[in-house]
């Protein structure tokens, strides 16, 4: 129980209990009675000391003192409550014991008066007992909690030991840890067993016996920790055998892996990064974080995720392990962060940041977070507001993530109208520092010629990133000699055409792993425009499919090859024409039929066509620039046209032309025994026809942008067809080129992040003075700089278009990384390692954005040797491996902190190499 403080009386009493009272030394008898029942009278306090007096004596002593005769018969003699005993062993009290029938409570002096005047019988022990609060009623707890104590090791064992359920669990574990004879450096926790079988964490030892609801009879087990960090209930039996392996193994502590559980690497990276930082690690292992941890922090995770990460650190840092499975770290993230649930691929830097923070709120040091309003400079010095800042900041956040991580920014906000100025300093945990970008990209491109018999050619442009399409034709213009105007760009998708763009779009809203074909087109060609003497055709190739049901005219059809932009003229607008034009068009791999199946005439006809069309788009008018894109609508007068339905051939004769062309009479009259294909308007999509090109006797018109299928039998398209050549194409020796980038320092870095920008329109400023939202400048700069400085690498690009990853080498320094030059706070010249920084951890990634694989580099604390921490594999390495363009997180040590960690070291243990400076010479380590 817990002990009570000393009374005056305390030495008296234990010289007159073996013994009668000093007569002479004891007051009246009517000033004893008044005495001990004004101390009866008063009220109860919660947490004070009253004791158990046997109601026949106390009966006895009252009939003594009101008698008023010293000598009298009635003289109580020394306290006896033996009446209120089981036994006289255990001394344990009679259950169901009635204050006033068997009993009464006195006070802690009125009980010390009663012993010094009349003593204690030999060998009772005083029944004393605690003021509890139940239910808003404050009453003497007579009965005490009886816990039975048991080691996880020795459960059949148990040692009975009695609480108040005023006293604190922490009272339990010491009691635990004084009957098992625990020493001092072993961490120990407790379980409670309940009704049913199951063990319940005790996890905040600080709560009282009442609110833990421990009752009577309840088992208590006491767990003590294993010296390779695990606990021993974490231990399955089915691994008895590799956990008798580990304990044999012996390595350096720290080189430890971690294995992945499915897509966790970005979190086995952020873990070996922070479990690298020196005096965090420490803080741990020396168990400090159980002093501090904060179970009633409404922003926190009641002290889960700082006791996951603790045993995670305790089990790499004992030597004993290879490698270890986070698994329960793992679960208990994803219950607090739901982001994290599942296996999903995660960024690194995210999981850092939620864990910096899971651990902050864990371990803060504020129990109850008061108010704080954030003020502005107001014209006041900067050294006034930035320390006021850190003061207010340290009033709600207290805690070793803060004395390790947290900085201090000063924020400039200056309004373009009124030129108001708003100075603010802002904490922060980690730098995350643009990188510069290069205002140039590289765009892979197919062009396909109008001339039949070249191939297309693949091409390699280096276009402006935020430049417009036209700007990617006229790069293409000066590999292939044709004229931007003469080109078409489109974005080529399952077969078709997933967009066209027209030339004033922005190239943002081109993706890298779009397929962008750019056609050559006539000069004079626009889609659906009826100005233009040519029109541009989307042409979709199709192939029918055997027929689904008994309706023979029903074909399923299926896209196939690349879809092409064909320039017609509008005067040989006719499916007749149309048919010769693209069967020129696609003459590289489509077989002519021979004399056996279409007669010699008829092929020199064709031939003669579509060579005539050809010549006439090479003498077009080059000073006009077409509008490529959607098509205008266009109006029919007399939309009287025959249309080839779903299972109908083309049309054999030929229909009139435009303008003053010869009439329909005059059109050369060609039997046909064989057509290769037939043709179909369609939408968009290729799927299924509609109504857009008509033809009259006073020309063509379109009510919508026309797109037209080539259908083909399978038959036909076996026999004529040629794959192989349609999905053949070139290489221009522009595809070697490379867009070289060169190193960025580390430095440029950090500028970029200090210099001013302007405000996004999501996320304008409210100038006080103006009463409006301003989109105004800002410039951050560097105050002060904590003592391990985390610097994140903004690899990842998000737009509103585009996403990528810049694979920017950045050349970072392992040491002497000088912040003298970006910190703006009044510098003492006599304390430059203030500002310099070593490095200790990178964490790398590799792949691209859809994928990619995180690992580490780390500085060893004890031994100064880097190793890479590739999951549950681990290697030593060299510095000089460290740099690359994977860096993605980058955590420095202040100079001053290290030195000041070696010293206590070394205080505590032989010197060890330099942390973090040159590579010890001694063999590497066993790795698996």
């Amino acid at each position: 129980m817990a002990a009570v403080a000393p009374n005056p009386a305390d030495t008296a009493a234990t010289a007159v209990d073996d013994r009668e009272p000093q007569r002479e030394a004891v007051p009246g008898l009517e000033s004893q009675r008044r005495q001990i029942e004004n101390g009866r009278g008063r009220p109860l306090q919660v947490g004070e000391s009253w004791f158990l007096v046997g109601q026949h004596w106390y009966k006895q002593w009252e009939v003594y003192v009101q008698g008023g005769d010293r000598d009298s018969s009635t003289f109580p003699g020394c306290i006896n409550n033996a009446e209120l005993f089981e036994d006289q062993v255990n001394w344990r009290l009679k259950k169901g014991l009635v204050e006033g029938e068997d009993y009464v409570l006195l006070p802690a002096a009125a009980w010390h008066y009663l012993v010094n005047w009349y003593g204690l019988e030999h060998g009772q022990p005083p029944i004393e007992r605690k003021v509890v609060e139940l239910a808003s009623i404050h009453k003497v707890e007579v009965y005490s909690v009886e816990l039975l104590l048991v080691q996880h090791s020795d459960m059949d064992t148990p040692h009975t030991a009695q609480f108040s359920q005023t006293d604190s669990v922490d009272l339990v574990l010491h009691t635990a840890r004084e009957q098992f004879l625990v020493s001092p450096q072993e961490e120990t926790r407790l379980w409670i067993k309940n009704a049913e079988g199951s063990f319940e964490r005790l996890c905040n030892t600080r709560v009282t016996v009442l609110d833990a609801a421990l009752k009577t009879g309840q088992v208590v087990v006491m767990e003590t920790r294993n010296k390779d960090g695990t606990w021993p209930s974490a231990q399955s039996h089915d691994t008895s055998s590799t956990l008798e392996e580990e304990e044999d193994f012996q390595g350096q502590p720290g080189i430890c892996g971690l294995t992945n559980l499915g897509n966790t690497c970005f979190m086995n990276s952020a873990l070996q990064c922070l479990s690298n930082v020196p005096q965090l690690t420490e803080y741990f292992l020396k168990n400090r974080y159980l002093e501090e941890l904060n179970f009633c922090n409404p922003l926190g995770m009641k002290g889960e995720i700082a006791q996951a990460y603790a045993d995670l650190v305790k089990q790499a840092w004992s030597g004993h392990h290879r490698s270890i499975v986070p698994q329960v770290f793992k679960t208990k993230v994803g219950h607090f962060a739901s982001q994290f649930l599942g296996y999903q691929q995660h960024d690194s830097q995210e999981l850092l940041s939620f864990l910096l923070d899971g651990l902050h709120e864990d371990l803060n040091r504020v129990k109850k977070k008061e108010y704080v309003e954030l003020c502005d400079a107001a014209g006041r010095p900067d050294q006034e507001v930035a320390q006021e800042a850190w003061q207010n900041h340290k009033r709600r956040n207290d805690s070793v993530i803060v004395d390790t991580f947290h900085g201090l920014f000063k924020s400039t906000l200056v309004c373009p109208d009124c030129g108001n100025v708003s100075v603010t300093f802002d904490p922060f945990c980690y730098l995350s520092v643009p990188l510069p970008v290069s205002h140039k990209r590289v765009m892979e491109v197919f062009f396909v010629s109008m001339d039949p018999r070249r191939k297309p050619e693949q091409h390699r442009l280096v276009v402006p990133k935020k430049g417009k399409i036209s700007d990617l034709c006229v790069a293409l213009a000066k590999h292939t000699g044709i004229s931007p105007e003469r080109m078409m760009v489109a974005d080529v998708f399952s077969h078709r055409f997933y967009k066209i763009y027209q030339l004033e779009e922005s190239l943002s809203s081109i993706l890298d792993r779009d397929d962008i074909f750019i056609y050559e087109v006539s000069g004079r060609a626009a889609i659906g425009e009826n100005s233009r003497e040519d029109v541009v055709l989307p042409i979709y190739l199709r192939e029918r499919t055997p027929a689904r049901d008994y309706n023979s005219s029903y074909y399923g059809l299926m896209l196939f090859g690349h879809p092409l932009l064909v320039s017609v003229p509008r005067d040989r607008l006719s499916w007749d024409a149309l048919y010769h034009i693209l069967l020129y068009r696609l003459s590289r791999y489509v077989t002519r039929p021979s004399s056996d199946d279409e007669d010699d005439g008829d092929e020199k006809g064709e031939e003669e066509e579509g060579e005539r069309i050809h010549k006439d788009e090479d003498l077009e008018d080059k000073d006009s620039l077409p509008k490529p894109g959607r098509v205008t609508e266009g109006s029919s007068q007399d939309p009287g046209l025959e249309q080839a339905g779903p299972s109908s051939r083309v049309v054999s004769r030929s229909r009139a032309p435009v303008d003053n062309s010869p009439g329909p009479s005059h059109w050369p009259q060609r039997a046909r025994r064989k057509h290769l294909f037939t043709l179909h308007t369609v939408n968009s999509n290729g799927t299924s026809d509609r109504s857009t090109f008509n033809e009259d006797t006073h020309g063509v018109s379109f009510s919508s942008q026309p797109y037209i299928a080539i259908d083909w039998e399978p038959e036909m398209k076996k026999r004529y067809y040629d794959e192989v050549e349609a999905e053949g194409y070139v290489k221009h020796d522009c595809v070697g080129y490379v867009l070289k980038k060169a190193p960025v320092q580390l430095q440029e870095c950090i500028e970029l992040f200090t210099t001013v920008e302007t405000l996004e329109k999501e996320n304008p400023w409210y100038c006080p003075t103006c009463k409006q939202h301003q989109l105004a400048t800002k410039k951050l700069d560097l105050w002060m700089l904590p003592e391990t400085l985390i610097i994140h690498l903004k690899r990842f690009s998000y737009t509103k278009f585009s996403r990528e990853k810049l694979d920017t080498l950045v050349e970072f320094p392992i040491r002497d990384l000088d912040f003298s030059e970006f910190v703006i706070k009044p510098q003492n010249d006599s304390a430059r390692e203030l500002y310099k920084y070593d490095l200790i951890a990178v964490s790398n990634h590799y792949g691209g954005l859809r994928d990619g694989h995180y690992t580490t580099f780390a500085c060893n604390k004890d031994s100064g040797q880097w190793h890479y921490f590739d999951d549950s594999s681990v290697s030593p390495v060299t510095e000089n491996q460290i740099e690359s363009k994977a860096a993605y997180v980058l955590f420095y040590q202040r100079q001053d902190v290290a030195r000041r960690l070696q010293t206590q070291a070394s205080s505590s243990k032989p010197p060890a190499s330099s942390a973090c400076g040159a590579p010890p010479k001694s063999e590497s380590m066993a790795v698996n």
